[in-house]
């Protein structure tokens, strides 16, 4: 090979190319495509962070256009989560038909698609089908994407550039931010100069959510046509038979030398399940060396999400507000923690092919679990604090209507607060209340125009105002979560999962892998205000905390070191 090799860059000589001309043209042509590839992949990380963090500000006014029940708004946040774990249980295997690039391409179609729908809904079923859209496309990315810069980067590229998928997805969420930031400010001076009018406050309100959600549409055009552009990955390319193709698609991000060492292996891998499967040691799946990266991989996925890191930044704002922060100061805190996430996710780009997987994903679950540990004792703290006055509460109903100041049940005289679960028969509902508002009342009444069941309150937790202390503990515990998250699981995980899985099942073990990631997900997302409600935020951040210790234990004691192997040498290892 060597030899071939050098009789080219030769050939290349004797037309008036030095040899280090001839390798330098090669690396050019690598790094120019290479840089081009990952940009459009990373696009897809973009178009997987909006869609985390666009619903977090639209959750302050879209339900004051479309009304919601408790258990509908915790729908709408699921709803991409549900999405997703549909749809990656078959993106993998749609991918080893039609291969990566198509259904990059496809993915960025349905994404787009779910904008324009989410932006025009005027109901619960259009905002849940929308949001089922867009998760739909995002299970495909969460598949496709890592999968494709796994199998077309060199394996000392591998690590950084795959790195760009969460580097982008964590840029995602900041604009998303920064979108409702933007939002969100406008709309509360349109409140404030609106001076009472009902009419024009419903109208910025209306406007805000819709336009917070609309501004998705473009950069999922952007990743939808840039990757048309692109060229499939050369795994795919081999095992389609397509072995001269597959060396060209390498010689796009790799050198000469570099592509056929990866062609031979390939071959070898090849030949060794046919030399298997004559001799009737291969063809069942259930062996050591796929089953066991496999597990591995589904466990790393499962802990991934039982952080409680789509939760937590699906419903930041909510969070530092039930702390004590203010809207304005909980909109603003929740775009600085999420510039901190892509800061972070920076670091952790420049250090996961310098110091390895297992080292980052180590220091990450260490200071997630110290994160939810503090914000659990302190958000218990607050909550031991609170009295139960919902019978009281129900007692003081007349005609299926509250309509009762929270000073009646307070006997301290101090700032209070009142936190209400209740229910007319068609889901829960629930509001908070303090007594340095306006009137400081509990106002409770079925929808105008509804069939509405007997007033039910679940639940009536009477206690003091968080301090602002209270709050900036709780913020600081989010911004040590968020920075932990980034430099060891957000990067790490979308490489172990591409990395462990032998060439045999990647596609199809990365989509049930990461249907378990959605499915855990999409659970925790959908529970969240319920059990916060019922038992209380400390409870939500406890249990997440003793996941984080499992995913600790694993990283240290389960999971191999990939680092500067290429995926064929991985494979190797676990036979």
């Amino acid at each position: 090979m060597k030899s071939s090799n050098q009789a080219r860059r030769v050939r290349l000589a004797e037309g008036g190319w030095s040899m280090a001309q001839a390798v330098a043209a090669e690396t050019k042509q690598s790094f120019g495509y290479g840089y081009f590839l990952t940009f459009i992949a990373g696009l897809g990380g973009l178009l997987y962070g909006v869609d985390i963090g666009i619903i977090s500000a639209a959750l302050l006014y879209v339900d004051k256009s479309i009304h919601l029940s408790l258990e509908q708004t915790s729908l709408i946040v699921a709803a991409v989560l549900a999405g997703g774990t549909i749809s990656s249980l078959v993106a993998g295997f749609l991918a080893d038909w039609l291969g990566r690039r198509t259904m990059m391409i496809v993915s960025g179609a349905l994404f787009s698609a779910s904008g324009v729908l989410i932006a025009t809904a005027h109901s619960f079923l259009g905002l849940f089908l929308g949001r089922l859209l867009q998760g739909l496309s995002c299970g495909v990315i969460a598949v496709v994407v890592p999968l494709y810069l796994a199998e077309s980067l060199s394996a000392k590229k591998r690590g950084s550039g795959s790195g760009i998928f969460q580097l982008m997805l964590t840029a995602g969420i900041v604009m998303a931010s920064v979108v409702g930031l933007y939002y969100t400010r406008q709309t509360e001076a349109a409140i404030a100069a609106a001076q009472g009018n009902a009419s024009l406050i419903f109208h910025a309100q209306d406007h805000a959510w819709r336009s917070m959600m609309a501004s998705v549409i473009y950069p999922g055009v952007l990743f939808c046509v840039g990757s048309i552009f692109l060229k499939e990955t050369p795994r795919w390319l081999f095992r389609h038979g397509r072995r001269e193709a597959a060396l060209q698609a390498l010689l796009l991000t790799s050198t000469r030398d570099e592509a056929e060492t990866q062609i031979e292996e390939m071959g070898a891998i090849t030949q060794q399940e046919i030399d298997d499967h004559a001799s009737g040691a291969a063809g069942s799946l259930f062996q050591k060396r796929y089953i066991v990266p496999f597990l591995l991989a589904c466990l790393v996925l499962a802990c991934n999400q039982a952080t409680g890191i789509n939760s937590v930044l699906s419903y930041l704002v909510v969070i530092l507000k039930q702390a004590g922060l203010s809207v304005e100061r909980s909109t603003q805190f929740d775009f600085l923690v999420k510039l901190l996430n892509c800061l972070m996710t920076i670091v952790a780009v420049a250090l996961v092919d310098r110091k390895g997987r297992r080292f980052l994903l180590r220091i990450g679950t260490a200071g997630v679990t110290i994160a939810l540990l503090v914000a659990a004792f302190t958000f218990h703290a607050e909550e031991s604090k609170r009295t139960d006055v919902r019978e009281q509460l129900q007692a003081s109903a007349t005609n299926n209507v509250v309509d009762t100041r929270i000073a009646s049940f307070n006997t301290t005289g101090a700032p209070m607060e009142m936190l209400v679960s209740y229910s007319y028969g068609a889901g829960d509902q629930i509001m908070t209340a303090i007594t340095t508002e306006k009137d400081g009342a509990i106002h409770l009444a079925p929808e105008p125009n509804t069939k509405a069941g007997p007033l039910v309150i679940k639940h009536a937790w009477l206690g003091p105002i968080p301090s602002q202390h209270t709050g900036n503990v709780i913020a600081l515990c989010m911004a040590l979560f968020i920075a932990a998250f980034a430099v060891g699981p957000g990067v790490v995980v979308w490489l172990m999962l591409s990395e462990l899985m032998p060439t045999r099942i990647r596609s199809s073990g990365m989509g049930i892998a990461l249907l378990i990631n959605q499915g855990v997900s999409t659970t925790i997302a959908g529970v969240f205000l319920p059990v916060a409600g019922r038992y209380g935020y400390a409870a939500m951040f406890g249990f997440w905390a003793a996941c984080t210790i499992v995913y600790f234990l694993t990283a240290t004691f389960l999971l191999p070191e990939t680092k500067g192997k290429t995926l064929e040498e991985i494979e190797m290892s676990f036979r």
